[in-house]
């Protein structure tokens, strides 16, 4: 059997399911583009994470979020994964 490394804790967990998310916007200096922010709750708030968007990023990732049901987020990559489909299918 493998050894697994102890202690198995949240923060050796690297891919987690997206259970929530909320886009914010932020105002920029006068003049300047503001700042889109996406934050990630991740296996019901076991781990959040915080990505700072372009406005392009923000509305591609909007209508990924929506059309997908099952979104995961792989933590050490900071990469999230749409559409995950079962072994078999």
């Amino acid at each position: 059997m493998p050894e697994v490394p102890q202690p198995v804790n949240d923060n050796t967990i690297k891919v987690r399911q997206l259970s929530h998310y909320q886009f914010s916007w932020v105002a920029g200096e006068p003049g300047q583009n503001g700042t889109y922010t996406l934050q990630l709750v991740l296996d019901q708030g076991a781990w959040e994470e915080v990505l700072t968007l372009t406005a392009d990023d923000a509305d591609a990732l909007q209508d990924l979020l929506v059309n997908t049901s099952v979104v995961h987020y792989d933590v050490e990559r900071r990469t999230l994964l749409f559409g995950v489909t079962p072994a078999g299918e």
